[in-house]
């Protein structure tokens, strides 16, 4: 489990490859309209993470369990899907622990031979789940703020997005935190879309959401009735509705 108040929500919830870079998006350009309400995704838009690999391979090493670290990265992979199917059951503290435990049991399975017990990889997996802003996140959020554009986070985790975002100091220029396991949706799902409208009183025609995946975030705002941007650091897609930086948001919120 890699993500979560210490888990893996959102490592397992990392973009995938482009097999095919700069392609095109097919997406309607976003319409011209008065936007008073930011959303925005959080794991690879907001929030980045330390690979978790090397530094759970250490603090095994640390506590008398030197496994190679390649092995610790095979041992994620099945443990991150495991996360990904499961991700529905942290929706609150008792879930959340379950689920934790689920995943630190497949942690201690995929490692093999001479790996802890369940708890220990429970414990050492938490421990080594490392986020921290992307650069360009604050002087976004300061920009809308300033302008007096309201914000919100929609993002597929489990109930421990609220902690992860107060940990990292922004958790209080959040109107709300929709976490997909708390409202019952994941996007692409436009409830979960609605359900943060709803929570801030708002409308959708008033409303963009910003996120780094084409099908979750620009499709499953869309068919919410929000505009959206697309989010992508790496050049991998082109179009009006691409941006490189959530620097490059506030000119195009406030245009």
């Amino acid at each position: 489990m890699v993500a979560g108040a210490g888990t893996a929500d959102e490592y397992r919830t990392a973009p995938q490859a482009d097999p095919s870079p700069r392609s095109p998006l097919t997406l309607p350009h976003m319409p011209a309209r008065r936007t008073s309400v930011v959303l925005f995704d959080a794991f690879g838009t907001l929030v980045a993470m330390e690979p978790p690999a090397p530094v759970l391979a250490r603090r095994l090493r640390d506590e008398g369990y030197p496994l190679h670290e390649d092995r610790v990265q095979s041992a994620l992979q099945e443990e991150i899907a495991h996360y990904r199917a499961r991700m529905h059951v942290g929706a609150d503290p008792a879930g959340l622990s379950m689920l934790r435990a689920e995943c630190g049991a497949v942690l201690a399975r995929a490692l093999g031979p001479g790996a802890p017990d369940a708890g220990t990889s429970t414990r050492l997996l938490v421990e080594s789940l490392r986020f921290r802003l992307h650069d360009d996140a604050l002087p976004a959020l300061d920009a809308l703020s300033a302008a007096g554009v309201r914000l919100g986070v929609v993002s597929n985790w489990d109930c421990a997005l609220p902690d992860h975002l107060r940990a990292l100091g922004v958790a209080d220029r959040f109107e709300v935190i929709a976490a997909s396991a708390a409202v019952g949706a994941a996007k692409p799902d436009p409830m979960i879309f609605r359900h943060a409208l709803r929570a801030m009183g708002a409308d959708a025609a008033g409303a963009l959401h910003v996120g780094d995946r084409p099908a979750e975030d620009l499709e499953g705002a869309r068919d919410a009735g929000l505009a959206a941007l697309l989010v992508d650091r790496h050049g991998a897609h082109a179009g009006p509705d691409v941006v490189r930086s959530l620097a490059d948001v506030p000119a195009r919120v406030l245009a």
